[in-house]
């Protein structure tokens, strides 16, 4: 009868485990937690489905781990951390469909990964790991630009990564299906580029502001607003977008009744399978200087504090640039000169109208109070 389990009767001292041709569907948690001297271990061509992300607890000891010929549409990636001497694993024919970018995290001394015969479209992640030997043969390759990075890698000197089949083929791309990856033209891959209609902008509270990005690469980059390191989710105005053409997209926000939350760096970000680039817009907010301008009875007031002054010397009289200034200046002296000479006696109605004549004209108050 075939097993339809894990056996948990394995001795304790085991130094290689051969679970092949069984109806085991799933590996639960810490299936193997007895097996610490274990190094090798082989799940191949079962039925299994899944793997439990502990399903490696305490086995330290592994260098190779085989699960070949099954049925599995996703790996636990992070239950490698649980083997932190593996060096070679394979899955070779099984249904995964996703590499995440994420499982180079967990390959630090994996130097041979086989990934053959699956149902991956792209790659991300792997290739990354130093020496390690990636084999990819046998996949419904999507040639986009993820792969064509995979490619470039692969083909440049001391490439940690390293192409075991040479005739692999695109399945599915713009235009180049069928052909080889080697040969397939990658040069429209373009990271994006990011143009802000202005950097700087500075408006008055309360007013409307419009800022607009645009953005050009291949494939047509996607453009988020980004605030003060967050994504924008609140916005004063609804962002809109738009496609000139293929490669280029623009996108603007409408602020509408500024206020000095607003304010701050505003940043346009493109992203596409080439890269992420973006561009700041640094919005400034000002508030609305009021002019004061006194009215006719406060005029008249003032005028009146002023009338004692004419009767003290004037000291303290500056140097004008105003040529009206200057004029009120002469004035002011001369009155005060013929008074203290006993040739005016009344001088009230001339220093009134020489204050008046001062005060249309913002005269500073260097005269003594």
């Amino acid at each position: 009868m075939l097993m339809a389990v894990v056996p948990v009767s394995v001795p304790a001292d085991a130094f290689k485990l051969r679970l092949e041709r069984t109806l085991i569907s799933t590996v639960p948690r810490a299936a193997f937690y007895n097996l610490a001297e274990l190094r090798y271990l082989w799940l191949t061509y079962n039925s299994i489905t899944s793997i439990h992300p502990s399903s490696f607890v305490n086995l330290k000891a592994l260098r190779e781990m085989r699960v070949d010929g099954n049925l599995l549409s996703s790996f636990p990636w992070e239950g490698l951390r649980d083997t932190p001497q593996l060096q070679i694993l394979s899955l070779h024919n099984n249904r995964l469909s996703i590499l995440p970018p994420h499982a180079a995290l967990f390959l630090h001394n994996v130097t041979y990964l086989d990934l053959s015969s699956n149902r991956p479209t792209g790659a991300r992640g792997p290739h990354e790991t130093p020496g390690l030997i990636l084999c990819l043969h046998d996949n419904p390759w999507l040639c986009d630009c993820q792969i064509s990075m995979l490619m470039s890698l692969c083909s440049s000197v001391g490439s940690p990564a390293v192409l075991m089949d040479p005739l692999l083929m695109c399945s599915r791309s713009l235009g180049q299906a069928g052909m080889l990856l080697t040969q397939t033209d990658f040069s429209r891959c373009t990271r994006p580029s990011v143009q802000p209609a202005a950097t700087k902008v500075v408006s008055p509270l309360g007013s409307n502001v419009i800022l607009r990005c645009d953005a050009t690469g291949y494939p047509t980059p996607t453009l988020t607003w980004i605030k003060t390191s967050s994504l924008l989710t609140r916005l004063n105005g609804t962002p809109l977008r738009g496609t000139l053409k293929m490669g280029d997209r623009w996108s603007i926000i409408s602020l509408n009744a500024l206020s000095y939350r607003d304010a701050g760096e505003y940043r346009c970000q493109a992203r596409n399978m080439a890269g992420i680039s973006e561009a700041p817009i640094k919005l400034r907010v000002i508030g609305i200087a009021r002019v004061f301008q006194p009215s006719k009875k406060k005029s008249r007031r003032i005028m009146s504090k002023w009338s004692p002054m004419f009767n003290q010397p004037t000291r303290t009289l500056a140097k004008f640039k105003s040529p009206v200034l200057r004029k009120t200046s002469r004035k002011l002296q001369s009155v005060h000169k013929q008074k203290k000479k006993g040739f005016i006696e009344n001088s009230l109605s001339d220093t009134q109208t020489i204050a008046h004549d001062c005060h249309k004209v913002s005269c500073p108050l260097y005269l003594p109070m």
